[in-house]
């Protein structure tokens, strides 16, 4: 097992995620099998219960897994399936440790972080390492780790002791560390010194970087690269350029410029790596498709505006998932993403009295947009305004996208204006109610809040007489798809015949036909609620089916976009495996 550490320095968030994410596609490229863990230093056991306006989205993965955001960039960029084991925290990692103290394990030893957690932390990681990601059900050649945080933090110094002595158990050749620094350019001038001391930091920690990624606003002058070279005792060649681009999704091509394959193939001994033909073959036709879709995306000018109507918008990462398939549909549909961030709370009645000038700016905004997307969420604040953005899409022909939360808007909106259930209202919103359209599901525990949500990968069957269906017609009129699943509430079954009644179609439900999975309205260019989360899906070179439905009716090009899906010639990696929708059944032999 070869390792890739990346680690970073000077600040958080500097861009280890993208920077870990590019080297991984870039070893993809030429035939190797990549895995990924990411440390988090935090003593939360998992991301499922944290506010996203302070630590972004919870991230689901298909075993149910409520995970880092960052897992979601590994299996976007590598087109991987990750587990719950590749998202380490401190919290699970101590857990492990004093259950196994409990059970007499660790028998008339004094359990200390060194050795019991450094090796439980080294053992975590050569297992998980080990486990396959990939439609090809073996083993990975190499994995990507990235150490969330700063090295030097006092949270994550157990992290950094493991991973020192990590490099000398993987042994010579099997581990390389690149390290990510930030150059800032203070009155026009690059300064070297921040990196210069995270390095010092790094080693004095018992570290070796075997490369330097140095995050920049621009490319990096000669004499800044040969200063950084002399003072952190590496060569000219070791210091990588991460220069802002146009596109995230070109920094993969940057490093590949750089030669960072060459780089990588010299510390990790790669030649002694056999990749099978049919591997590298692979490799060149993911390179050639990546480049082709996103090398020059700045081409696109002509935009599709999305109203992104939420809760959480104040911190935009709480739905970074949502971007990102957007991001993927846009580029699919040749349009350049115009995405207009509205809080759902401005365009609700109160707000034109306390505060009118954000109430009509939020309207306006919601009149000028191509389509409106309503995401997921949690709690009763601000869902009239939700409520009152499904209307004007529905009334007004506007193609509309409901998530999770946003599937149940709809629900409620047309029950209320169009089927005449003036108090229909959710259990999430209103208890006591009478008219509860949205339940809470009878076999969730309501006192645990910790992973106790229907999560994960799960089957959603299209209807009998729904061929009409304008979102089945993506997925290739399969009778079958694979989502991902975060919720704890549901359309209550007793209202189904008098909403479909109405004229609001239940298209998909789950395998015992009672759980109800995707709503469309017939006569609407697109009006469509998805219980599950697309986004979670979705593939640089494979969008999610729902969100690129919705870009392409927001664009006014849905049906050329639903003839490529339906005639084979979309432009993706479907056909080898990606999990999505129906080609999850694939992956790692689920369902």
């Amino acid at each position: 097992m070869k390792y890739v550490l990346v680690s970073g320095g000077v600040i958080s968030g500097v861009g280890k995620v993208i920077t870990a994410s590019s080297t991984g596609l870039l070893l993809k490229t030429i035939g190797l099998k990549v895995s990924s863990i990411k440390i988090d230093p935090y003593l939360n056991v998992d991301a499922g219960t944290m506010n996203p306006k302070e630590h972004g989205e919870v991230f689901v993965l298909s075993d149910g897994g409520e995970v880092d955001l960052d897992l979601g960039n590994y299996e976007r960029y590598l087109n991987i399936t990750l587990t719950r084991d590749n998202n380490i925290t401190t919290g699970k990692i101590y857990q492990h440790v004093i259950e196994r103290e409990r059970k007499g394990d660790y028998l008339g030893k004094t359990v200390q972080v060194v050795p019991h957690i450094t090796d439980a932390i080294q053992e975590w990681v050569q297992k998980v390492a080990r486990i396959p990601v990939d439609d090809t059900g073996e083993e990975p050649d190499v994995c990507i780790i990235e150490l969330g945080g700063t090295v030097g933090d006092m949270e994550s110094m157990p992290f950094v002791e493991a991973l020192a002595q990590l490099r000398r158990r993987a042994g010579r050749d099997n581990f390389m560390q690149i390290h990510v620094s930030y150059v800032p350019i203070i009155h026009g001038e690059q300064k070297t010194k921040p990196t210069q001391h995270a390095i010092k930091t790094v080693r004095s920690n018992g570290m070796i970087p075997d490369l330097i990624a140095c995050r920049c606003e621009r490319e990096l002058e000669p004499s800044v690269i040969e200063k950084l070279a002399n003072f952190c005792q590496v060569e000219p060649e070791q210091v990588v350029v991460v220069k802002d681009m146009p596109s995230i999704y070109q920094v993969p091509m940057l490093l590949e410029q750089q030669k960072l394959i060459p780089l990588v193939r010299r510390f990790l001994a790669l030649e002694k790596i056999t990749i099978p033909q049919a591997m590298t073959q692979k490799g060149n036709k993911i390179w050639t498709q990546w480049q082709h879709l996103t090398g020059n995306d700045t081409r696109y000018h002509d935009p599709v505006t999305i109203a992104l109507v939420g809760k959480y918008v104040e911190l935009q990462d709480s739905y970074l998932s949502v971007v990102k398939s957007l991001e993927h549909a846009t580029m699919r549909c040749r349009r350049k993403l115009d995405i207009r961030w509205i809080d759902s709370d401005h365009l609700e009645p109160k707000m034109q009295q306390s505060d009118p000038a954000k109430f009509h700016n939020a309207w306006h905004e919601i009149v000028k947009a191509s389509g409106i997307l309503v995401p997921g969420g949690f709690g009763s604040r601000a869902t009239e305004g939700m409520i009152a953005a499904a209307t004007w899409a529905r009334e007004n022909k506007k193609p509309y996208l409901g998530v999770c939360l946003g599937m149940q808007i709809a629900v409620i909106e047309y029950a209320r204006n169009v089927c005449g259930i003036k108090d229909a209202t959710s259990e999430e919103f209103n208890g006591d109610a009478a008219n509860k359209l949205i339940m809470f599901m009878p076999e969730v525990d309501k006192t645990t809040m910790g992973a106790s949500m229907r999560l994960g990968l799960r089957p959603t069957l299209f209807q009998p007489g729904s061929e009409w269906s304008k979102l089945r017609a993506l997925y290739a009129g399969s009778d079958q798809i694979l989502e991902r699943h975060r919720h704890r509430y549901e359309v209550n079954p007793s209202y189904i015949d008098q909403l479909q009644e109405g004229g609001l179609h239940f298209v998909g439900k789950d395998e015992e036909g009672v759980r109800m999975e995707v709503v469309e309205i017939k006569d609407h260019p697109w009006f469509v609620g998805v219980q599950f989360h697309p986004e979670y899906l979705s593939r640089v070179l494979d969008p999610s089916r729902p969100y690129l439905g919705f870009i392409a009716a927001s664009a006014g090009m849905l049906d050329e976009i639903t003839r490529d899906y339906q005639g084979g010639a979309a432009n993706g990696l479907a056909a080898e495996g990606v999990a999505n929708g129906v080609a999850g059944l694939k992956i790692n032999g689920e369902f």
